[in-house]
């Protein structure tokens, strides 16, 4: 499956309205022209209120000419009567008078409309070739509470933190080395974050100090959809450095494909991740079309794991944690047969009946209540672990592949073939502990950033979820649905076996194996019927039919 699967499949959909907000390249490689393009690319339809005109090659930019204030208001009033965007972007604006103007025609969006579009500011300050556009420092704060994200450069990180109202916090660290020019980078982006009340998307690619690695920072606020872990966060986002020149309008191109993404429903987090890869394909097999820096390839939506970028939780004291990383010695045991149908159960007896059944993989989840005195919590732990001891022999007995959820102590403690992780779990786990014994590690991921963190520690599987609504547990993100699962898989089912979970049953049992997703979880399909071996063996049998025709006929022991 690959990305022209997807762009094909959108076809027949209508594109959701994405607007750019910049100054015409005549070029062609960086600005409005760079924006649409990109948003044509990513099944968007893009709609343009230009700032300024450019009269510019490859090589210089030989005049800017900015738009009558009338035209500018005159475009955005214009397309908001009739084509109200999902997202923003802004790139290039020419004077004070433009901001002043867009801040107030902001606020009157947001005042007017339901649907209040996220908005993305690419303080185009100086351009990465080190040109300026702008003759004066624009003072931007007139847009504090009015967009989503800001996305500068180094030099146009700089600019606004010498702005008076960072100027103390902001100071620079001059030729100090590259870990205190990184921690410095990280403040900085910080300061901006709580100043403009907004997420941040520090870009590093034009830093001097960074040699094989292109690092960016992004310092995140609260983000509806994600994990608890991830909101109000920062990280570094890196990719080996990719030598080229052909990198005209690639700030462009990264904000206006996080809009992008947006767009499609994407939170923030995936859409930076996302855009972040796109970019650095774009950039890998960018061309060069005059005297000077070439553009940025147009590559579909971003299906290869390696154009996506590391990511490290960076502490409160501005430094890079290596939390997320693959365990030592061997790493985590790889599953030895299919997954398959995957129960998800929290009962001894059912469990048992499902692996009598023929089901050679299982996890036991089992919570602990919460806000109980200190016999009641003694109590309930000391029955959880009487409950694990006894769902590990069961797996043994029935020559099972057995996942205990969350609880890796206690794992690892009695010898269970593995572990389920969450995504608040696997911040704190000792993954080193895990690898040592040699137990086989799964990891719950939501969403395409919590997939990468996922990878980056190399499980034996990914899940991912939930697919469809579910009652089972209360869920910080919303349904990811069929086409982002068929996404995710085209991504990571070359690399990990992927597990589809949330909501699965026999009557949507098809629509998930039509993703090419590996394995199917299922906990209410099983755990809440009258005869729960019988509707393991149906969905298991179902889901022999749908992946593998020829084993249609076999029992689940023969199957698996």
């Amino acid at each position: 499956m690959n990305s022209s699967t997807f762009v094909s499949e959108s076809i027949t959909q209508t594109p959701p309205i994405v607007w750019t907000i910049a100054g015409s390249d005549s070029g062609g490689g960086a600005g409005i022209q760079a924006d649409l393009l990109t948003m044509q690319d990513l099944s968007c339809h893009g709609c343009s209120v230009i700032t300024t005109v450019t009269a510019q090659n490859s090589v210089s930019v030989s005049l800017v000419e900015t738009v009558s204030e009338s035209m500018l208001l005159a475009q955005f009033s214009s397309l908001l009567a009739d084509l109200p965007p999902v997202a923003i972007k802004i790139g290039l604006l020419a004077s004070q008078a433009q901001v002043d103007i867009l801040a107030g025609c902001l606020a009157q969006m947001r005042a007017i409309q339901m649907m209040v579009p996220f908005v993305v500011l690419d303080p185009v300050m100086v351009a990465s070739s080190g040109a300026h556009f702008n003759p004066i420092d624009l003072d931007f704060s007139p847009l504090i509470g009015l967009i989503d994200l800001l996305t500068p450069n180094q030099h146009e990180l700089k600019r606004l933190c010498s702005q008076s109202a960072l100027a103390q916090d902001c100071a620079d660290v001059g030729n100090n080395g590259s870990q205190q020019q990184q921690q410095q980078m990280i403040r900085d982006a910080k300061l901006l974050s709580d100043t403009f009340k907004c997420h941040v998307l520090a870009k590093g690619g034009d830093a001097q100090w960074q040699q094989q690695q292109a690092i960016d920072v992004y310092v995140s606020k609260s983000v509806k959809g994600a994990s608890l872990a991830h909101s109000h966060a920062m990280f570094m986002l890196s990719n080996p450095r990719i030598a080229t020149t052909n990198n005209h309008g690639s700030g462009c191109t990264l904000s206006s494909a996080i809009a992008c993404f947006i767009a499609h429903d994407f939170v923030i987090h995936d859409a930076i991740v996302l855009a972040k890869a796109y970019v650095n394909k774009g950039l890998a097999l960018g061309v060069s079309l005059g005297q000077g820096p070439g553009v940025l390839a147009r590559t579909g939506w971003p299906d290869d794991l390696g154009m996506m970028p590391s990511i490290n939780l960076v502490s409160s004291d501005y430094r890079a944690q290596d939390r997320f990383k693959p365990a030592p010695l061997n790493g985590f045991k790889a599953v030895h047969q299919s997954l398959g149908i995957y129960p998800v159960l929290d009962d001894l007896g059912i469990l048992k009946n499902v692996l009598k059944a023929g089901c050679k993989t299982v996890q036991y989840r089992a919570k602990l209540a919460t806000n109980t005195d200190a016999d009641t919590d003694n109590r309930q732990r000391l029955t959880l672990e009487a409950n694990i001891i006894e769902a590990i022999k069961l797996g043994r007995e029935y020559h099972a592949q057995l996942f205990i959820n969350d609880h890796w102590q206690l794992a690892i403690k009695h010898g269970a073939f593995g572990v389920h992780l969450g995504q608040e779990d696997l911040v704190i786990a000792d993954l080193t502990a895990i690898a040592a014994t040699g137990m086989a590690l799964g990891l719950s991921s939501h969403s395409y950033f919590e997939a990468l963190l996922a990878h980056q520690c190399s499980p034996s599987y990914i899940a991912l979820g939930h697919i469809f609504a579910t009652t089972t547990k209360q869920m910080p993100s919303a349904p990811q649905g069929l086409s982002k699962l068929k996404r995710y898989v085209s991504l990571f089912a070359r690399h990990y076996p992927t597990v589809a979970i949330g909501g699965i049953n026999l009557n949507n049992l098809e629509q998930i194996a039509d993703t090419g997703v590996g394995d199917a979880a299922v906990v209410r399909a099983v755990a809440t019927t009258d005869d729960p071996a019988k509707a393991y063996r149906a969905l298991h049998h179902k889901w022999l039919q749908l992946t593998r025709p020829l084993a249609k006929n076999c029992s689940p022991q023969e199957g698996v």
